[in-house]
């Protein structure tokens, strides 16, 4: 098989959480510790640092790699899921794994593969696994897929945690009140393994410092610190904080002021990272953001009014499992809303969001696509307003260039 023909492989096993929601679970470590076995536990041959939360993760995972590779190291990183193309989800030092490492794995573990049924998400993050041992990295920065005591990616043994915040959001996995959530990304807490919670939360704390003086972990809350990134967008500030103190917690990484410094300021550069706060347009001026949870979205859009502009647009769309009542309740009314589905089957119905918004009545249109919700947006809008991508990483995935 070719790299077209082994990803179509890897998609059609089974069902892909991300793109169809719930049947694409198997919430069990059984799976992936068998196939870390298999393949000689290549999770064991590379230092780690583990990165768990329900906003945030992922800028913070990019942030962390950055900083390390100032400072010298060489460093996968493991993120997921992908906005354009499959090979985001495994970088070393911010290149892209190989196609042909991709289809040689493939290849060489697809008999056992199939006798075991293993899912795209197990078998995506043993092949990061895989990369990272062959590729002899000094330390691989790992996000949480999805909760993290029962993620695949739990079997890391790592240097140190960090959990950036927790908000409502996947309700139906990991529990429907925030202790509930925060107990599941706990989960990732090791045995005297030190961990960094980003922020202290009344109701989410107690949980925290439970497990942790269960595991007799060393937990720290993030300080606050005073430094900038490239990465847009105010909310920005509570990632930097949880990253810089974990560093500070992790005496065995040599990092300078400057390393830190300069890191942050290359996470794009350095990384990859896209669709936070992205800008790609101007006249009129076109931003992204992934944003896709209540918590999120009402911090890009508390970032939003910061931004000066005559008119609003937004385009718009959503994954069939959002409570769309509780997300409208945010929503700035003074804007025009091109609603839109994404092509991925979880996606909302454009219809279903549609009456949401009628009901609450918003200003909006409704359209076949993603692309053309933007080109009509683009049409309507003067070169003084402002267009916002957002609601679901799907969406943003389908504009960016």
């Amino acid at each position: 098989m070719d790299y077209a023909a082994t990803l179509h492989w890897l998609y059609a096993q089974l069902p892909i959480y991300q793109r169809v929601g719930a049947a694409a679970l198997n919430p069990n470590l059984d799976r992936i510790t068998a196939l870390a076995a298999h393949l000689g536990s290549p999770h064991l041959k590379f230092k780690s640092i583990h990165i768990a939360g329900t906003n945030g993760k992922g800028s913070s995972s990019h942030m962390l790699a950055s900083v390390l590779q100032e400072a010298g190291y060489n460093v996968g990183l493991y993120t997921s899921p992908h906005l354009k193309d499959f090979k985001e989800r495994v970088r070393i030092n911010g290149t892209p794994i190989t196609e042909k490492f991709v289809v040689d794995f493939v290849a060489e573990n697809k008999y056992f593969f199939e006798a075991k049924s293993f899912s795209f998400f197990e078998m995506t993050v043993a092949l990061a696994f895989q990369y990272f041992a062959s590729k002899q990295v000094d330390v691989a920065v790992i996000e949480v897929g999805l909760g993290g005591r029962l993620d695949a990616t739990n079997i890391i043994m790592p240097e140190g945690c960090l959990i950036t915040n927790i908000s409502l959001d996947h309700q139906q996995f990991l529990g429907h009140t925030r202790p509930e959530i925060a107990r599941e990304k706990a989960g990732i807490i090791k045995s005297n393994i030190p961990v960094v919670v980003a922020e202290h939360d009344a109701e989410t704390f107690p949980v925290f410092k439970e497990v942790a003086s269960q595991k007799n972990a060393l937990m720290r809350v993030a300080s606050m610190y005073d430094y900038s990134t490239d990465l847009l967008g105010d909310y920005q500030k509570q990632n930097i904080n949880g990253v810089v103190s974990l560093l500070h917690v992790l005496p065995q990484f040599s990092v300078s002021e400057s390393h830190i410094i300069n890191g942050l300021q290359r996470v794009v550069k350095n990384t990859g990272l896209r669709g936070r706060w992205e800008i790609i347009g101007h006249q009129p001026k076109i931003i992204a953001d992934v944003a896709h949870n209540p918590a999120g979205l009402q911090a890009v859009f508390a970032q939003l009014k910061k931004e000066q502009f005559d008119n609003l647009h937004i385009v718009f769309g959503v994954v069939s499992d959002k409570k769309v009542s509780e997300i409208t309740t945010f929503l700035p009314k003074k804007a025009h809303y091109y609603l839109c589905t994404a092509n991925v089957p979880r996606a909302m119905n454009t219809s279903e969001l549609a009456v949401e918004f009628k009901k609450n009545d918003f200003s909006f249109s409704t359209h076949n696509s993603v692309q053309h919700a933007l080109e009509v947006a683009k049409t309507a809008a003067s070169k003084n307003d402002l267009i916002f991508v957002s609601g679901s990483l799907f969406v943003v995935a389908e504009i960016l260039p």
